[in-house]
C-alpha cells in the first residue's frame, strides 16, 4: 500500500478553471476518480465517452483521459452499508499535455 508520501495531486481541469482535486500514486488512479464523478449510463457498453484533462499539482503536465461511468449492481457478499447500486468508471490515456501559463 502507498503511503501518503507518495500520493500525487491532480486538479481537473474544466473551461481553464480547477474545479477539483483528485489524488493518487499514478495520474489513471486520479482519473479513475473522477470518472466516477461522471453522469452514468445504465451499462458499460451505452456509457457516453467524455474527455477529462488532470494537471499535475506542481507541474506544467495536463494528463488527458477518455472516461466514462455506468451503474452496476453491487456483489452479492457486499457490506450493510453499501448500496445496491455502484457506479463504476473506466478511463483511457489520450496523452501529456505541457502549459505555459501557469
Amino acid at each position: 500500500m502507498a503511503r501518503d508520501s507518495d500520493k500525487r495531486n491532480f486538479a481537473l481541469r474544466e473551461d481553464g478553471t480547477e474545479s477539483s482535486v483528485f489524488s493518487g500514486g499514478t495520474p489513471r488512479q486520479a482519473a479513475l476518480k473522477a470518472a466516477r464523478r461522471l453522469d452514468p449510463a445504465g451499462s458499460e457498453a451505452e456509457a457516453e465517452r467524455q474527455e477529462i484533462r488532470l494537471r499535475e499539482k506542481g507541474t506544467h503536465k495536463v494528463h488527458i483521459y477518455e472516461a466514462w461511468a455506468w451503474v452496476e449492481e453491487a456483489p452479492a457478499d457486499k457490506p450493510d452499508w453499501m448500496p445496491g447500486d455502484i457506479t463504476k468508471g473506466n478511463v483511457s490515456k489520450q496523452g501529456v499535455e505541457h502549459l505555459d501559463d501557469i
